[in-house]
């Protein structure tokens, strides 16, 4: 397929997409969107196949033992098929490639370690505020969590603030 850059989900309509997608999560399953637990139960799986001994004795991963495998989730099937749906989307705009997205002064491998730098800090945010932007922002937002919106609040101003010293990477 060819790569075209203007092929893209309008903003409103993939908005109302995601709108309903929470709301029929909210009326099938009772909970609200969201990654980090996905990721956790990875980690425990992973953690129970290499040290199962370490995964029982700390609370939080036999807690996600208990009942059942830790990959039977339906979060886990979430993120499988948040993966699955970009990968579609990817190929039915003509945008799946390998590559990494850089301004013209900054080096592949800059942007790859300014990636993963976020990434790790995200990922201790979302365990030190019990949830990620995607369950913070949608589902905490949804349910008028006052937590959730200081949260996204932050988020946003970090990001802002941020962009003020890195934007000159992209020029």
């Amino acid at each position: 397929m060819e790569r075209d850059p203007e092929k893209f989900w309008n903003p409103y309509v993939a908005g109302l997409a995601l709108g309903a997608v929470l709301l029929v999560t909210y009326l099938v399953m009772g909970r609200g969107l969201g990654a980090s637990g996905a990721s956790f139960r990875v980690g425990v799986w992973a953690t129970s196949v290499v040290a199962p001994a370490h995964a029982s004795a700390v609370p939080a991963m036999s807690g996600a033992m208990e009942d059942h495998h830790p990959l039977d989730d339906w979060l886990v099937f979430e993120v499988l098929g948040m993966l699955v749906g970009g990968a579609l989307a990817a190929w039915t705009s003509g945008r799946l490639r390998r590559e990494v997205l850089k301004g013209p002064t900054f080096g592949a491998a800059g942007r790859l370690a300014l990636a993963v730098a976020g990434g790790a800090l995200m990922g201790f945010a979302a365990k030190l505020t019990r949830g990620c932007t995607s369950g913070q922002a949608l589902s905490g937002g949804a349910v008028q969590s006052v937590g959730s919106w200081a949260f996204m609040f932050s988020v946003f101003a970090g990001g802002y603030a941020a962009a003020y010293f890195l934007r000159r990477q992209w020029r």
